[in-house]
């Protein structure tokens, strides 16, 4: 089976892993928006936040489970996926340039 990732969820999640926000949190788009945009100036921006998630748990990556699975849930529940070409046409880059 081919699982394709989408790269913009994955530094969505990834930026709002590394983010003060607690796991247990049901936060808002608004306020995921701005934690993650937070995230990414804090890391030095996205590959930053993979980075610095992958220092941290990369050891031991069972640990970061149940956060992650948060973070991909929230991501997906708040932004889901594109719906318009223009946004089709727009890259992780552009979303994460205008965010920051």
């Amino acid at each position: 089976m081919t699982m394709t990732v989408d790269p913009l969820a994955a530094a969505r999640a990834a930026a709002l892993f590394v983010s003060h926000l607690s796991a247990d949190a049901h936060p808002t788009r608004p306020e995921v928006t701005a934690v993650i945009r937070r995230a990414v100036r804090a890391h030095g921006g996205s590959r930053g936040c993979a980075a610095d998630l992958a220092a941290a748990y990369g050891d031991c990556p069972e640990l970061a489970a149940r956060r992650m699975r948060w973070a991909r849930h929230v991501v997906k529940e708040l932004y889901g996926r594109p719906s318009s070409a223009a946004e089709c046409d727009r890259g992780p880059a552009d979303e994460l340039r205008s965010a920051a």
